[in-house]
Protein backbone atom coordinates (compact mmCIF):
# COMPACT_ATOMS: atom_id res chain seq x y z
CA UNK A 1 0.00 0.00 0.00
CA UNK A 2 1.44 3.23 -0.87
CA UNK A 3 0.84 6.42 0.90
CA UNK A 4 0.63 9.53 -1.39
CA UNK A 5 0.27 12.86 0.16
CA UNK A 6 -1.27 15.37 -2.13
CA UNK A 7 0.09 18.61 -3.06
CA UNK A 8 -1.80 21.43 -1.49
CA UNK A 9 -2.64 24.65 -3.59
CA UNK A 10 -4.04 28.10 -2.42
CA UNK A 11 -7.76 28.38 -1.95
CA UNK A 12 -8.15 32.22 -1.90
CA UNK A 13 -11.62 31.86 -3.91
CA UNK A 14 -13.28 29.95 -1.53
CA UNK A 15 -12.19 30.38 2.10
CA UNK A 16 -13.72 33.51 3.95
CA UNK A 17 -14.27 34.00 7.95
CA UNK A 18 -17.30 32.44 8.78
CA UNK A 19 -20.62 34.83 9.23
CA UNK A 20 -23.66 34.25 10.89
CA UNK A 21 -26.12 35.23 8.39
CA UNK A 22 -28.27 38.46 8.70
CA UNK A 23 -30.71 37.74 6.44
CA UNK A 24 -31.39 34.40 5.24
CA UNK A 25 -33.66 33.57 2.12
CA UNK A 26 -33.95 31.04 -0.63
CA UNK A 27 -35.85 30.86 -3.31
CA UNK A 28 -37.60 27.50 -3.95
CA UNK A 29 -38.36 25.88 -7.57
CA UNK A 30 -40.44 23.14 -8.43
CA UNK A 31 -41.08 19.99 -10.25
CA UNK A 32 -43.41 20.10 -13.21
CA UNK A 33 -43.36 17.12 -15.83
CA UNK A 34 -39.56 16.41 -14.85
CA UNK A 35 -39.01 19.84 -15.47
CA UNK A 36 -36.91 22.42 -13.71
CA UNK A 37 -39.21 25.58 -13.20
CA UNK A 38 -39.25 28.67 -10.98
CA UNK A 39 -41.79 29.37 -8.98
CA UNK A 40 -44.75 31.05 -11.32
CA UNK A 41 -46.10 32.81 -7.96
CA UNK A 42 -43.76 34.98 -7.97
CA UNK A 43 -44.98 36.60 -11.54
CA UNK A 44 -48.93 37.32 -10.45
CA UNK A 45 -49.13 37.18 -6.78
CA UNK A 46 -47.81 40.45 -4.95
CA UNK A 47 -46.25 39.65 -1.56
CA UNK A 48 -47.11 40.91 1.66
CA UNK A 49 -44.45 42.47 2.95
CA UNK A 50 -43.17 43.99 6.86
CA UNK A 51 -40.75 45.65 8.07
CA UNK A 52 -37.93 44.20 10.49
CA UNK A 53 -34.91 44.60 11.82
CA UNK A 54 -33.17 43.45 9.23
CA UNK A 55 -32.43 45.33 5.85
CA UNK A 56 -33.93 42.50 3.56
CA UNK A 57 -37.99 42.30 3.29
CA UNK A 58 -39.31 39.20 4.53
CA UNK A 59 -41.78 37.71 2.21
CA UNK A 60 -44.71 35.49 4.39
CA UNK A 61 -47.43 34.62 2.10
CA UNK A 62 -45.69 31.81 -0.19
CA UNK A 63 -48.30 29.56 -1.20
CA UNK A 64 -48.68 25.72 0.31
CA UNK A 65 -47.77 24.86 -3.35
CA UNK A 66 -44.40 26.23 -2.52
CA UNK A 67 -43.68 24.01 0.17
CA UNK A 68 -45.18 21.39 2.39
CA UNK A 69 -47.26 23.67 4.44
CA UNK A 70 -45.64 21.96 7.71
CA UNK A 71 -42.36 23.32 8.87
CA UNK A 72 -41.19 24.50 12.40
CA UNK A 73 -38.90 27.08 11.52
CA UNK A 74 -40.37 28.60 8.61
CA UNK A 75 -40.00 29.21 5.37
CA UNK A 76 -38.23 33.01 4.43
CA UNK A 77 -38.79 33.50 0.38
CA UNK A 78 -36.87 36.05 -1.45
CA UNK A 79 -38.33 37.88 -4.79
CA UNK A 80 -34.98 37.90 -6.38
CA UNK A 81 -32.77 35.27 -7.89
CA UNK A 82 -30.58 32.86 -5.17
CA UNK A 83 -27.74 30.87 -5.88
CA UNK A 84 -29.88 27.86 -4.92
CA UNK A 85 -31.72 28.78 -8.22
CA UNK A 86 -28.93 29.03 -10.06
CA UNK A 87 -27.53 26.06 -8.82
CA UNK A 88 -31.12 24.35 -9.30
CA UNK A 89 -31.22 25.32 -13.02
CA UNK A 90 -27.90 23.55 -13.84
CA UNK A 91 -29.53 20.02 -13.23
CA UNK A 92 -32.32 17.83 -13.95
CA UNK A 93 -34.42 15.49 -12.82
CA UNK A 94 -33.80 11.68 -12.92
CA UNK A 95 -36.85 8.99 -11.80
CA UNK A 96 -35.69 5.87 -10.31
CA UNK A 97 -37.49 3.75 -7.61
CA UNK A 98 -40.52 2.70 -7.58
CA UNK A 99 -42.55 3.92 -4.84
CA UNK A 100 -43.95 0.81 -2.92
CA UNK A 101 -46.39 2.40 -0.51
CA UNK A 102 -49.59 2.26 0.55
CA UNK A 103 -50.93 5.01 -1.24
CA UNK A 104 -51.92 7.15 2.01
CA UNK A 105 -51.20 10.78 2.07
CA UNK A 106 -48.26 11.75 3.79
CA UNK A 107 -48.64 13.14 6.82
CA UNK A 108 -46.16 15.05 9.62
CA UNK A 109 -45.11 12.54 12.06
CA UNK A 110 -45.80 15.26 14.92
CA UNK A 111 -49.46 16.40 14.62
CA UNK A 112 -50.61 14.37 12.05
CA UNK A 113 -51.23 17.44 9.68
CA UNK A 114 -51.62 16.34 6.01
CA UNK A 115 -48.43 17.45 4.03
CA UNK A 116 -48.19 19.47 0.82
CA UNK A 117 -46.96 18.12 -3.01
CA UNK A 118 -43.80 18.61 -1.86
CA UNK A 119 -43.62 15.32 0.42
CA UNK A 120 -45.91 13.25 -1.54
CA UNK A 121 -44.56 10.40 -3.58
CA UNK A 122 -45.41 9.92 -7.27
CA UNK A 123 -44.98 6.47 -8.41
CA UNK A 124 -41.47 7.16 -9.05
CA UNK A 125 -39.26 8.62 -6.77
CA UNK A 126 -37.05 11.78 -8.21
CA UNK A 127 -33.39 12.64 -7.96
CA UNK A 128 -31.94 15.90 -8.58
CA UNK A 129 -28.71 15.36 -10.50
CA UNK A 130 -26.27 17.99 -12.26
CA UNK A 131 -23.81 16.14 -15.00
CA UNK A 132 -20.83 17.85 -16.70
CA UNK A 133 -18.53 16.72 -19.38
CA UNK A 134 -18.92 15.02 -22.68
CA UNK A 135 -21.81 11.86 -22.06
CA UNK A 136 -19.59 10.08 -24.24
CA UNK A 137 -16.48 9.56 -22.12
CA UNK A 138 -16.28 7.44 -19.15
CA UNK A 139 -19.06 7.91 -16.71
CA UNK A 140 -17.61 9.13 -12.78
CA UNK A 141 -20.32 9.14 -10.34
CA UNK A 142 -20.22 12.16 -7.24
CA UNK A 143 -21.77 10.77 -4.18
CA UNK A 144 -21.96 13.20 -1.65
CA UNK A 145 -22.26 11.80 2.27
CA UNK A 146 -24.40 12.65 5.25
CA UNK A 147 -25.30 15.26 5.68
CA UNK A 148 -24.67 16.99 2.19
CA UNK A 149 -25.89 17.22 -0.98
CA UNK A 150 -24.40 17.29 -4.68
CA UNK A 151 -23.70 21.08 -4.64
CA UNK A 152 -20.61 19.96 -2.49
CA UNK A 153 -18.64 18.44 -5.57
CA UNK A 154 -19.46 22.34 -7.58
CA UNK A 155 -15.63 22.68 -7.63
CA UNK A 156 -14.61 18.96 -8.57
CA UNK A 157 -17.45 18.63 -11.36
CA UNK A 158 -15.71 21.01 -13.54
CA UNK A 159 -12.31 19.58 -13.29
CA UNK A 160 -13.22 15.93 -13.92
CA UNK A 161 -15.38 16.99 -16.97
CA UNK A 162 -12.27 17.84 -18.94
CA UNK A 163 -12.04 13.71 -19.65
CA UNK A 164 -15.08 12.21 -18.27
CA UNK A 165 -18.31 12.52 -17.65
CA UNK A 166 -18.95 13.60 -14.13
CA UNK A 167 -22.58 13.19 -12.37
CA UNK A 168 -23.01 14.01 -8.68
CA UNK A 169 -26.79 13.43 -7.30
CA UNK A 170 -27.94 14.25 -4.66
CA UNK A 171 -29.56 11.34 -2.20
CA UNK A 172 -33.59 11.04 -1.76
CA UNK A 173 -34.14 12.47 1.32
CA UNK A 174 -31.49 15.44 0.47
CA UNK A 175 -30.78 18.82 -1.59
CA UNK A 176 -33.36 18.65 -4.49
CA UNK A 177 -34.40 15.21 -4.82
CA UNK A 178 -37.29 13.81 -3.48
CA UNK A 179 -38.07 13.78 -0.12
CA UNK A 180 -40.59 11.30 0.46
CA UNK A 181 -42.23 11.17 4.76
CA UNK A 182 -40.96 7.95 6.12
CA UNK A 183 -43.40 4.87 6.16
CA UNK A 184 -44.89 6.50 2.89
CA UNK A 185 -42.96 4.57 0.34
CA UNK A 186 -39.49 5.13 1.83
CA UNK A 187 -38.13 4.50 5.41
CA UNK A 188 -34.45 5.72 4.88
CA UNK A 189 -32.41 2.59 6.09
CA UNK A 190 -29.47 1.73 4.62
CA UNK A 191 -30.69 -1.40 2.94
CA UNK A 192 -33.21 0.98 0.95
CA UNK A 193 -30.62 3.36 -0.15
CA UNK A 194 -28.60 -0.17 -1.40
CA UNK A 195 -31.58 -0.51 -3.10
CA UNK A 196 -32.33 2.99 -4.58
CA UNK A 197 -28.78 3.24 -5.84
CA UNK A 198 -28.80 0.32 -7.63
CA UNK A 199 -32.07 1.97 -9.53
CA UNK A 200 -30.49 5.18 -10.27
CA UNK A 201 -27.40 3.61 -11.66
CA UNK A 202 -28.99 1.42 -14.02
CA UNK A 203 -31.07 4.64 -15.06
CA UNK A 204 -28.08 6.82 -16.07
CA UNK A 205 -25.38 4.80 -17.44
CA UNK A 206 -25.43 1.86 -19.47
CA UNK A 207 -21.90 0.92 -19.33
CA UNK A 208 -19.00 0.97 -16.52
CA UNK A 209 -18.55 3.42 -14.00
CA UNK A 210 -16.29 5.15 -11.61
CA UNK A 211 -17.80 5.79 -8.09
CA UNK A 212 -16.40 8.27 -5.81
CA UNK A 213 -18.32 8.34 -2.20
CA UNK A 214 -17.99 10.78 0.68
CA UNK A 215 -17.99 9.73 4.55
CA UNK A 216 -21.22 7.81 6.02
CA UNK A 217 -22.60 6.94 2.39
CA UNK A 218 -19.21 5.06 1.63
CA UNK A 219 -20.25 1.40 3.32
CA UNK A 220 -23.95 1.89 1.71
CA UNK A 221 -22.05 2.56 -1.67
CA UNK A 222 -19.64 -0.59 -0.86
CA UNK A 223 -22.25 -2.81 0.05
CA UNK A 224 -24.24 -2.06 -3.80
CA UNK A 225 -20.22 -2.49 -5.52
CA UNK A 226 -20.03 -5.41 -3.88
CA UNK A 227 -23.45 -7.12 -5.39
CA UNK A 228 -22.67 -5.25 -8.89
CA UNK A 229 -18.37 -5.54 -9.40
CA UNK A 230 -19.56 -6.15 -13.29
CA UNK A 231 -20.94 -2.39 -13.21
CA UNK A 232 -17.70 -0.99 -11.84
CA UNK A 233 -14.44 0.37 -12.96
CA UNK A 234 -13.20 2.14 -9.95
CA UNK A 235 -14.05 3.21 -6.10
CA UNK A 236 -12.43 5.96 -4.26
CA UNK A 237 -13.22 6.63 -1.08
CA UNK A 238 -13.39 10.41 0.65
CA UNK A 239 -12.98 9.71 4.48
CA UNK A 240 -15.22 6.45 4.81
CA UNK A 241 -16.06 5.29 8.33
CA UNK A 242 -13.43 2.75 8.38
CA UNK A 243 -12.69 1.23 12.32
CA UNK A 244 -15.16 1.10 14.92
CA UNK A 245 -14.70 3.77 16.61
CA UNK A 246 -16.30 5.57 13.20
CA UNK A 247 -19.51 3.52 13.58
CA UNK A 248 -21.10 5.87 15.44
CA UNK A 249 -22.31 9.46 14.66
CA UNK A 250 -21.05 12.26 16.26
CA UNK A 251 -22.58 14.27 18.89
CA UNK A 252 -24.21 17.24 15.83
CA UNK A 253 -25.41 14.11 13.95
CA UNK A 254 -26.93 12.08 16.34
CA UNK A 255 -28.86 14.61 18.18
CA UNK A 256 -31.22 14.21 15.31
CA UNK A 257 -32.04 10.64 15.96
CA UNK A 258 -33.43 11.48 19.28
CA UNK A 259 -37.39 11.23 19.90
CA UNK A 260 -39.27 15.01 19.53
CA UNK A 261 -36.30 16.65 20.12
CA UNK A 262 -34.86 15.15 16.66
CA UNK A 263 -37.84 16.73 14.63
CA UNK A 264 -37.60 20.13 16.19
CA UNK A 265 -33.89 20.35 15.42
CA UNK A 266 -33.78 19.03 11.85
CA UNK A 267 -36.20 22.02 11.18
CA UNK A 268 -33.70 24.33 12.46
CA UNK A 269 -31.56 25.10 8.98
CA UNK A 270 -28.83 26.48 10.97
CA UNK A 271 -28.54 23.66 12.97
CA UNK A 272 -29.32 21.01 9.88
CA UNK A 273 -26.60 22.40 7.07
CA UNK A 274 -24.70 25.03 8.45
CA UNK A 275 -23.69 23.23 11.71
CA UNK A 276 -23.43 19.89 10.37
CA UNK A 277 -20.74 21.14 7.22
CA UNK A 278 -18.28 23.38 9.58
CA UNK A 279 -18.31 21.56 12.45
CA UNK A 280 -16.59 18.45 10.95
CA UNK A 281 -13.62 19.96 10.03
CA UNK A 282 -11.81 23.75 8.39
CA UNK A 283 -14.72 24.59 6.20
CA UNK A 284 -15.69 27.99 6.45
CA UNK A 285 -19.02 28.93 4.78
CA UNK A 286 -19.98 31.49 2.16
CA UNK A 287 -23.02 32.91 2.57
CA UNK A 288 -24.28 31.97 -0.91
CA UNK A 289 -23.15 28.37 -0.45
CA UNK A 290 -24.67 28.41 2.72
CA UNK A 291 -27.97 29.49 1.42
CA UNK A 292 -27.80 26.76 -0.95
CA UNK A 293 -27.73 23.89 1.73
CA UNK A 294 -30.40 25.88 3.34
CA UNK A 295 -32.68 26.17 0.75
CA UNK A 296 -34.58 22.86 1.32
CA UNK A 297 -34.83 23.38 5.05
CA UNK A 298 -36.57 26.80 4.68
CA UNK A 299 -38.87 25.75 1.58
CA UNK A 300 -40.27 22.68 2.97
CA UNK A 301 -40.56 20.90 6.36
CA UNK A 302 -40.01 17.42 4.69
CA UNK A 303 -36.10 17.55 4.66
CA UNK A 304 -36.06 17.85 8.46
CA UNK A 305 -37.87 14.62 8.90
CA UNK A 306 -35.82 13.21 6.36
CA UNK A 307 -32.81 14.09 8.18
CA UNK A 308 -34.36 12.49 11.07
CA UNK A 309 -35.24 9.84 9.61
CA UNK A 310 -31.74 8.82 8.21
CA UNK A 311 -30.07 9.83 11.43
CA UNK A 312 -32.21 6.99 13.12
CA UNK A 313 -31.90 4.92 9.89
CA UNK A 314 -27.53 5.53 10.55
CA UNK A 315 -27.89 4.95 14.57
CA UNK A 316 -29.46 1.45 14.14
CA UNK A 317 -27.53 0.27 11.03
CA UNK A 318 -24.33 1.84 10.69
CA UNK A 319 -22.14 -0.19 12.94
CA UNK A 320 -23.25 -3.26 11.01
CA UNK A 321 -22.49 -1.58 7.56
CA UNK A 322 -18.83 -0.30 8.57
CA UNK A 323 -18.21 -4.21 9.24
CA UNK A 324 -19.24 -5.17 5.94
CA UNK A 325 -17.28 -2.88 4.79
CA UNK A 326 -14.31 -3.52 6.02
CA UNK A 327 -15.02 -7.42 5.47
CA UNK A 328 -15.64 -6.27 1.65
CA UNK A 329 -12.58 -4.85 1.30
CA UNK A 330 -9.96 -6.91 3.08
CA UNK A 331 -11.33 -9.68 1.06
CA UNK A 332 -8.79 -11.02 -1.08
CA UNK A 333 -11.55 -11.57 -3.67
CA UNK A 334 -11.74 -8.07 -4.01
CA UNK A 335 -10.97 -6.73 -7.56
CA UNK A 336 -12.12 -3.63 -7.86
CA UNK A 337 -9.29 -0.52 -7.38
CA UNK A 338 -9.85 0.90 -4.74
CA UNK A 339 -8.43 4.00 -3.24
CA UNK A 340 -9.13 5.92 0.40
CA UNK A 341 -8.38 9.73 -0.16
CA UNK A 342 -8.71 11.27 3.54
CA UNK A 343 -8.61 14.52 4.37
CA UNK A 344 -6.32 14.54 7.80
CA UNK A 345 -7.92 17.56 9.20
CA UNK A 346 -11.15 15.50 9.93
CA UNK A 347 -12.47 16.53 13.48
CA UNK A 348 -15.45 13.67 13.25
CA UNK A 349 -13.42 11.01 11.95
CA UNK A 350 -10.02 9.90 13.57
CA UNK A 351 -7.43 8.95 11.94
CA UNK A 352 -5.65 6.07 13.91
CA UNK A 353 -6.24 3.02 12.19
CA UNK A 354 -7.17 4.35 8.54
CA UNK A 355 -2.84 4.07 7.69
CA UNK A 356 -3.58 0.14 9.05
CA UNK A 357 -6.38 -0.66 7.21
CA UNK A 358 -4.84 0.27 4.10
CA UNK A 359 -1.71 -1.60 4.49
CA UNK A 360 -3.91 -4.84 5.72
CA UNK A 361 -6.02 -4.08 2.42
CA UNK A 362 -3.22 -3.22 -0.01
CA UNK A 363 -5.07 -0.25 -0.95
CA UNK A 364 -4.25 3.36 -1.89
CA UNK A 365 -4.28 5.77 1.06
CA UNK A 366 -4.10 9.65 -0.32
CA UNK A 367 -3.73 12.09 2.39
CA UNK A 368 -5.34 15.55 1.91
CA UNK A 369 -3.29 17.49 4.98
CA UNK A 370 -5.41 20.45 4.77
CA UNK A 371 -8.64 18.93 4.14
CA UNK A 372 -11.37 17.92 6.39
CA UNK A 373 -14.05 15.38 6.78
CA UNK A 374 -16.23 16.95 3.42
CA UNK A 375 -13.16 16.97 1.83
CA UNK A 376 -14.74 18.23 -1.43
CA UNK A 377 -15.77 21.20 0.22
CA UNK A 378 -12.42 21.84 1.70
CA UNK A 379 -9.62 21.07 -1.26
CA UNK A 380 -12.66 20.45 -4.63
CA UNK A 381 -10.20 21.73 -7.11
CA UNK A 382 -7.16 19.47 -5.63
CA UNK A 383 -9.50 16.66 -5.30
CA UNK A 384 -10.47 16.66 -8.44
CA UNK A 385 -6.53 16.88 -9.66
CA UNK A 386 -6.49 13.69 -7.37
CA UNK A 387 -9.23 11.88 -9.07
CA UNK A 388 -8.31 12.23 -12.62
CA UNK A 389 -4.33 11.43 -11.53
CA UNK A 390 -5.78 8.61 -9.83
CA UNK A 391 -7.75 6.90 -13.18
CA UNK A 392 -4.66 8.33 -15.42
CA UNK A 393 -2.18 5.99 -13.47
CA UNK A 394 -5.12 2.99 -13.85
CA UNK A 395 -5.23 3.57 -17.30
CA UNK A 396 -1.43 3.55 -17.83
CA UNK A 397 -1.40 0.00 -16.01
CA UNK A 398 -4.20 -1.52 -17.05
Amino acid sequence: MAIVQAKTISFHSHHHPQLLPSSPTASTSSFVHGQLKSPAWKNHRKCLRISCTYEDDYLIDAPVSEGDGFSFFGGKYSDGSSPADEWFKQGKIVKAVTVSGSGETAKDPIFGLDLGSASQADEIFRWFCVESGNADNHTVLLIHGFPSQAYSFRRVLPVLSKNYHAIAFDWLGFGFSEKPQPGYGFDYTLDEYVASLESFVNEIANDKVSLVVQGYFSPVVVKYASKHKDKLKDLILLNPPLTAKHANLPSTLSIFSNFLLGEIFSQDPLRASDKALTSCGPYQMKEDDAMVYRSPYLSSGSSGFALTAISRGMKKQLKQYVEEMRTILMDKSWKIPTTVCWGQRDRWLNYDGVEDFCNDSKHELIELPMAGHHVQEDSGEELGKVISEIFRKRRLIG
